[in-house]
């Protein structure tokens, strides 16, 4: 167990910053694609066979809500940073972007001659749109960042996950990996229990309270897999499953609608989540080992960190140009606007991420609250919102679990 906790503190001395473990900023591209190439197919037009394989792309932000508890769990275990240092550094991360990105699709909104909600635009603006049963309210000023909502829920608690006893031993973690399973299986049959098909949706696909099994199961996997653990699966193996999981959701589609509570899909989103945590481990693993990925280049990298403002932005793309050319005929005419709107959408967000998203973050970060500067560690530092020693662990006996 020594040599794996050595090889973690190893990595994360080689590496600098948000790129410490490349592979998951590599993957965060992938996830976007996988929303993006949904969002056309259902809005733009079909392209035969791509679209079947991403009818249910929309179960990448399952992959981004168990990438957040896997890369903060990774990142604030064993560090004694202050809550409000913690949420400070995530409000400079997510806010800039979203009120700018907001900003620009209520832009859009008006030029298109629809109507816009005053109270929805501020509810977006407050990241609590997630939590009201409402379309109006859910589309907000920007539709895509009905997800931020989730995310500012699982900033406020993660301070006080991050120190239940449960998440700190291996027998605990498994127990969390079992109940999760378990929960999003029973989140999912749930939905046979509400007739209102949009109550339905906003319950399964959007409340907090629902999505944060996934959190939940992200910061299990981030602990421990900075313990040593090891996935049951490669990553290859994982990104097959990912894979076979889409491929599956076809025959599925075929047989039951989305709007029953057992179309693929609300199950598409719920039933992921296990899959998705595995992929992010076995990633993360491949980097602690040095073994190579293919996520790890120079533009696999560049592209991942671009993906969050490419996932508030390319619905924009695709509302304006439907809104001034329409729907697209014939499968030349499809592929065309496809290509175009990849393209226009993909350089804002490049733009997008240098002008706007990083300066703001670091600007917002020096501006806030900062961790007090320490010689050593406080004596009352198991004590701290923040602050979670791993010696406890290290003593232990057995083998190393998730």
């Amino acid at each position: 167990m020594q040599r794996a906790i050595n090889s973690h503190i190893q990595a994360g001395a080689s590496m600098s910053g948000r790129d410490r473990l490349p592979s998951l900023t590599g993957l965060r591209f992938w996830a976007a694609l996988l929303v993006v190439l949904y969002h056309l197919s259902r809005q733009v037009g079909e392209i035969p066979g791509l679209s079947q394989t991403v009818w249910y792309g929309r179960s990448g932000v399952t992959f981004f809500f168990v990438l957040s508890g896997f890369v903060l769990a990774w990142t604030y275990d064993g560090a004694t940073v202050p809550a409000k240092v913690f949420l400070w550094r995530r409000f400079a991360r997510i806010w800039p972007l979203m009120v700018v990105t907001s900003a620009a699709s209520v832009g859009a909104w008006l030029w298109l001659g629809k109507a816009v909600s005053a109270k929805a635009v501020v509810a977006n603006l407050f990241l609590v749109h997630a939590w009201i049963p409402e379309t109006v309210f859910l589309k907000g000023a920007n539709p895509a960042a009905w997800s931020l909502s989730d995310e500012a829920w699982f900033y406020l608690v993660f301070p006080l996950l991050i120190v239940l006893p449960v998440f700190h031993s291996a027998r605990g973690r498994r127990w969390i990996w079992a109940l999760t399973c378990v929960g999003v299986v029973a989140v999912w049959l749930s939905g046979a229990l509400v007739t209102d098909a949009p109550t339905r949706v906003w319950l399964l696909d959007y409340l907090p309270m629902t999505r944060m099994l996934q959190f939940v199961l992200g910061v299990a996997a981030g602990l421990a897999v900075a313990r040593g653990w090891r996935p049951p699966v490669g990553l290859w193996t994982a990104v097959a499953l990912v894979a076979a999981w889409h491929l599956a959701l076809i025959p599925w589609s075929q047989s039951a609608p989305d709007g029953l509570w057992y179309g693929a899909m609300h199950a598409s989103q719920l039933l992921a989540t296990p899959i998705f945590a595995l992929l992010v481990a076995a990633a993360a693993r491949a980097d602690l080992d040095g073994r190579r990925t293919g996520l790890t280049g120079r533009w696999s990298v560049r592209l991942g960190h671009w993906s969050f403002a490419w996932y508030l932005i390319h619905e924009i793309v695709i509302r304006t140009w439907l809104g001034l050319h329409g729907r697209p005929e014939g499968l030349l005419d499809t592929a065309l606007v496809w290509l175009a709107v990849i393209a226009v959408s993909q350089a804002l967000a490049g733009c997008a991420y240098h002008w706007v998203e990083h300066p703001l973050e670091r600007r917002l970060r020096a501006a806030g609250p900062q961790p007090r500067r320490r010689t050593g560690p406080p004596a009352d530092s198991a004590a701290h919102p923040l602050a979670h020693p791993r010696a406890a662990e290290q003593a232990t006996k057995g083998t190393v679990g998730p």
